[in-house]
């Protein structure tokens, strides 16, 4: 049984509190908010933190403002968000992405700001701590080599958030909030392509709040390949949103790709593409190429790298088909059983 190692434990009440203690305790504390992810990566010890800061009590990371945006609190489970009107009809893609992260009872638990933040994958580092030593240790934890890539000098673990693909397309921006006060980013801009250090958000820092902009004349979809249709994380997750005018020209295009690489990024040409042209299936099947062209994944999750990159151009046009409004239900089974064959 692998047990957990030995931390303190502390339940703050608020964020001014967290941050408190957050730059009190410095590099040994971490936060914990559903514990989804960072316990059973404590349990193979990935990180072993001296602190841990527990979030679920703070009940201002909790809160939901809705205006001409939406704002949502880091806090929010990816049920409530799963569970919440104004997302499911305003920002389908970020539902979409919540609806299909794990199980139900890991989504009772894990929440927004933790799937946002959620530590980046990889076939040799996602292993126990016997597994690991076994073949020596991998660059992104005790050891100085990649095994994917032997000769890389940096790590190329996974990012496998399904939420900051949809996030981007829908240009949302994050608070970030510590001692020194409170600051936004946009949520591509918190993502560096390094699978060790692939946040900027500060180690005195709390995730507090994403912010979502005005969603009028807006459309948004997210297509995520997985092994299985349920738990499992993503192999590559691709996210589209679009405003469109009133004869269904593109006034403006997002796509974002999501486990393609350390980090989930915008593809800009794809969205620059679209700009000013009708969603036909030929300007959808070129968009679709352009956005795989960017798709670089690594031998280091589930399912054959050279597969993944090439159905990314298929993901794409599902994703812009659903945004042209064509009922994709029918595809999105089919596209789940064939991952399983």
């Amino acid at each position: 049984m692998m047990r957990l190692p030995w931390f303190d434990y502390r339940a703050p009440r608020s964020v001014d509190e967290v941050a408190r203690i957050l730059a009190g305790e410095g590099a040994g504390a971490m936060l914990v908010a559903g514990g989804t992810d960072l316990l059973p990566n404590m349990k193979r010890r990935h990180q072993s933190p001296s602190t841990l800061v527990a979030l679920r009590g703070v009940a201002d990371l909790k809160s939901v403002a809705n205006g001409a945006g939406l704002r949502l609190g880091a806090g929010l489970t990816l049920n409530e968000i799963v569970k919440s009107p104004a997302v499911r009809a305003r920002y389908t893609g970020l539902w979409q992405a919540a609806a299909q992260v794990a199980t139900p009872q890991l989504r009772n638990m894990g929440t927004l700001g933790g799937n946002v933040c959620l530590d980046t994958r990889c076939t040799y580092y996602n292993q126990n701590h016997e597994w690991r030593e076994a073949i020596d240790f991998c660059l992104k934890k005790d050891g100085e080599i990649c095994w994917v890539a032997t000769a890389s000098k940096r790590c190329v673990a996974v990012s496998s958030t399904d939420t900051a693909p949809a996030l981007i397309a829908l240009d949302a921006r994050l608070r970030l909030a510590s001692l020194a006060g409170e600051r936004e980013v946009a949520i591509a801009d918190l993502y560096r392509n390094d699978g060790i250090d692939y946040l900027t958000r500060k180690p005195d820092e709390v995730l507090t709040a994403v912010l979502l902009p005005e969603s009028t004349g807006w459309r948004s979809s997210y297509w995520k390949l997985r092994r299985r249709g349920a738990f499992d994380f993503p192999v590559l997750g691709v996210a589209a949103a679009a405003r469109l005018a009133s004869d269904g020209t593109v006034e403006e295009a997002r796509l974002a790709l999501g486990a393609a690489a350390s980090r989930p990024f915008l593809v800009d040409k794809a969205g620059e593409f679209l700009k000013g042209k009708r969603l036909t299936d030929e300007v959808i099947a070129e968009a679709g190429t352009l956005v795989a062209s960017r798709a670089k994944p690594m031998d280091n999750t589930d399912l054959d790298l050279y597969w993944r990159k090439d159905v990314a151009s298929a993901f794409a046009g599902y994703a812009l088909r659903e945004v042209r409004g064509d009922d994709m239900r029918e595809t999105r089974i089919r596209v789940a059983r064939q991952a399983l064959q």
